[in-house]
């Protein structure tokens, strides 16, 4: 065990999901999620009205619905695999305490935080976001900072913002594929899909869609590809405001009458795959590109708990221990 390992724990953040495939516990999610003043940039006296009259009755159905498609006997798949890559983690042995914590919902970013009070004097956050947006490691943050600030003593602490250019990050996904081409054999185009965000959050100052671009940029360096071997896509648009383009969806439909028949994708904002990544990109989008005349459509599985992501986010975090040496 690394020397002050037993002083240093880790906490890593994900999205949220909901405990169950329900309307009712997605409607509970979504209440939450949905609630946060960074997620939904709107004045609250006209967000609150749409988001409980309009948005909770009309999503909460829909959303169950995709989340039953890709359950498991584990529950929610963002849950299971997160839970795998903290396992990874902790089996390494460099730090005394290796947490998960849910941004919404289960186990909570207070619960977890009151866990490793006791137990370690430094702890750093690593939210599992490569990119950074205020929607996503901006409320990350946010959560943080509520717990902490009810603390009278409050130990050293460390928060990683983003690793959208981090090499070893950039190097796993291109070796991911790679690996998945060698198997599967080439496509004529790759599209690297990033969740969407509204414009006016970049317009305001969000870095997030040039970390995006340079990480698709670094992993398509890294695989040597040329300028027309692939692509750049923003998904899981909602609303009615103009977000982050090109669309995803739109992309793919467009492709085919493009000459564009095979394509795969990959998700590099995704840490583990989840809702977003095995419903929406691997199922519906692959079924709106195979009725837009596509022959051949395939989703690339994002890191989840492999060696090579828990060696990227050991490399993140290995330079925190030395500080607290």
């Amino acid at each position: 065990m690394h020397p002050t390992a037993a002083r240093t724990g880790v906490l890593l953040i994900n999205l949220g999901t909901p405990e169950a495939p329900t309307p009712k516990a997605v409607r509970r999610y979504l209440r939450e999620f949905l609630s946060d003043p960074r997620v939904v940039e709107i004045p609250r006296v006209l967000w609150w009205p749409i988001l409980n009259l309009v948005v909770l009755r009309t999503r909460s159905r829909k959303s169950a619905h995709a989340y039953r498609t890709i359950w498991t006997e584990r529950g929610s798949p963002l849950l299971a695999y997160t839970q795998d890559l903290r396992d990874r983690l902790a089996a390494d042995g460099r730090f005394a305490a290796v947490e998960i914590a849910m941004r919404y919902g289960n186990p909570s970013v207070r619960l977890k935080l009151e866990e490793l009070r006791n137990r370690v004097e430094t702890i750093v956050v690593l939210p599992l976001y490569p990119q950074y947006s205020a929607a996503t490691t901006g409320s990350a943050f946010d959560a943080v900072c509520d717990t902490l600030k009810t603390w009278r003593h409050i130990p050293s602490l460390h928060f990683i913002g983003d690793y959208h250019r981090s090499p070893k990050y950039l190097e796993a996904v291109a070796a991911s594929i790679r690996s998945f081409w060698q198997e599967h054999g080439r496509p004529e185009r790759l599209v690297f899909s990033f969740h969407g965000l509204p414009k006016r959050c970049i317009d305001r100052g969000d870095p997030y869609a040039s970390q995006c671009q340079a990480t698709a940029q670094g992993i398509a360096r890294l695989l040597d590809l040329s300028d027309d071997e692939w692509l750049l896509a923003y998904q899981s648009r909602f609303g009615r405001a103009e977000w982050l383009r090109p669309y995803c969806i739109d992309t793919l439909r467009e492709l085919p009458s493009q000459g564009i028949r095979h394509v795969d994708v990959v998700c590099p904002g995704f840490a583990v795959d989840c809702l977003e990544t095995l419903e929406e990109i691997a199922i519906a989008n692959r079924n709106e590109f195979l009725g837009a005349g596509g022959k051949n459509y395939r989703y690339i599985p994002a890191l989840n708990a492999s060696r090579a992501h828990a060696d990227t986010l050991i490399g993140l975090l290995e330079p925190y221990l030395a500080l607290t040496a």
